[in-house]
């Protein structure tokens, strides 16, 4: 069966946010849960690219905070597929804040879960990935591992 397939740079997405006020917290950095917003719809572009429809979020793996992030910066975020599924598709989100010269930071990463949909709600298969590069080799084999420690926390948190 020769399914269709398309490759990790098909579905890639940058977006650049400039940090205002609105978007802070009480100590004048970025709220967490606005990075959370911008980070979850950049991972639906990639999903929704990959999958050529709407898909929706099902989980997110991981989210680290690992630098502050300030009002008036210019951040940048990319995602792309990790992995896929029958129905869902793993996509990884990178933050990064702009410095001088654009040299970038990394701030953030998350791993989020998506299903596609078909016209009537329900999940749809996905299209299978081409992997081109050693980094998407490395991050498909770790979504494996991802995969299966979702499958677990799930079949945890449904005995607890």
């Amino acid at each position: 069966m020769n399914e269709p397939s398309k490759p990790v740079s098909f579905s890639k997405v940058q977006q650049i946010q400039l940090v205002m006020p609105q978007h802070s917290n009480n100590a004048d950095t970025l709220f967490g849960g606005q990075l959370m917003a911008w980070i979850d719809l950049v991972g639906g572009v990639v999903a929704h690219r990959h999958c050529g429809g709407p898909c929706t979020t099902a989980s997110v793996d991981y989210l680290s905070f690992d630098k502050p992030i300030y009002v008036k910066s210019l951040i940048l975020l990319e995602g792309c597929i990790t992995h896929v599924g029958n129905t869902s598709m793993e996509v990884r989100v990178d933050t990064y804040i702009e410095k001088p010269e654009c040299v970038y930071e990394m701030t953030n990463r998350a791993y989020l879960t998506y299903v596609s949909l078909d016209e009537k709600g329900r999940p749809k298969r996905v299209p299978r990935v081409e992997l081109q590069t050693d980094e998407e080799r490395r991050e498909w084999e770790a979504g494996v591992k991802r995969e299966i420690l979702r499958k677990q926390r799930r079949e945890h948190n449904s005995e607890a």
